[in-house]
């Protein structure tokens, strides 16, 4: 049996020249695409349990922090498209953790608001994503954590 460290492929893939990488580490949006990938596949992983994906979870926790929010303070808030929010709210009201209400002050608008059901969904999964930052951060710092959402904060707003 020919020894594997013998071979051609072996033998190129040790000897390859590492990559250059300096001029993408040198770019902010792919720093924050990397950050944001390694953050995210935790996330997905973690929020299994609840059935949440990052902007599900967007939603709710903005409904559930602001009762009585409207379909357009949402668009608004998370930069999407009324067609796509309509699709977003659709599971969650038909797993009973939202509802619709009429709005105090306006007769055109529906106030959202969580459910019983859907308290308890955010509670849990406020409390699983508040543990997976502070392990995603687990090398940084409270300053630098605090710095470091001052700065992205700064970019996108």
């Amino acid at each position: 049996m020919a020894d594997p460290s013998s071979s051609p492929t072996a033998a190129s893939s040790t000897s390859a020249p590492p990559i250059d990488t300096q001029f993408l580490e040198s770019l902010i949006g792919y720093n924050a695409r990397r950050a944001a990938l390694a953050v995210i596949e935790q996330f997905l992983q973690h929020m299994a349990v609840h059935q949440l994906r990052p902007v599900s979870f967007s939603v709710l926790s903005l409904v559930k922090h602001n009762p009585g929010i409207t379909a357009s303070q949402l668009c608004t808030t998370l930069g999407i498209l009324p067609p796509n929010l309509v699709e977003l709210l659709k599971p969650l009201v038909k797993r009973a953790l939202i509802e619709r209400r009429p709005h105090p002050h306006d007769g055109r608008a529906m106030a959202l608001h969580l459910t019983p059901v859907g308290e308890r969904v955010m509670t849990e999964a406020e409390r699983t994503a508040t543990e997976l930052e502070l392990q995603a951060t687990a090398k940084l710092s409270p300053t630098e954590r605090k710095n470091l959402l001052q700065l992205l904060k700064k970019v996108y707003g």
